[in-house]
């Protein structure tokens, strides 16, 4: 657990590192013992992305703190909604719903993500370039 549970900057936390960025999850049982939800900073290199997933049983926020990209989220019925995105942008995520995000801008995109309930974000662990990297890096 965090030192400080409350005021928790990403440098501060360990992070999920992937050929296409890193999450940093700044609130999570396991950080600062949140229960209800878990979230933190996604950041994204120039023409990187994650590419189309869902989180079963979960919803989602993203929210653009900087940079620009491209969102998807599929419709009710599986249609993929595309739209360009910029910082001050919040994408709702609906339960088990099919989304991606690609940066499309020229500098690092950063997100702010947040996970009801707490827990899918632990499945990034299984993907096959996952690796954990120490605080600060």
């Amino acid at each position: 657990m965090a030192k400080d549970k409350y005021f928790i900057y990403p440098e501060d936390v360990r992070a999920f590192g992937f050929d296409w960025g890193k999450l940093s999850l700044t609130v999570a049982p396991e950080v600062n013992g949140a229960s209800r939800f878990s979230g933190g900073v996604v950041e994204l290199p120039s023409g990187e992305g994650h590419s189309r997933h869902n989180h079963p049983g979960a919803e989602e926020i993203i929210f653009v703190i900087s940079g620009e990209g491209e969102q998807m989220v599929e419709d009710e019925t599986g249609n993929p909604i595309t739209h360009k995105v910029a910082s001050g942008c919040t994408i709702y995520i609906p339960e088990s719903r099919f989304h991606s995000t690609k940066n499309t801008g020229g500098g690092k995109m950063l997100l702010f993500v947040v996970y009801s309930p707490a827990g899918p974000e632990l499945a990034l662990r299984d993907l096959p370039d996952f690796r954990l990297l120490p605080p600060g890096f």
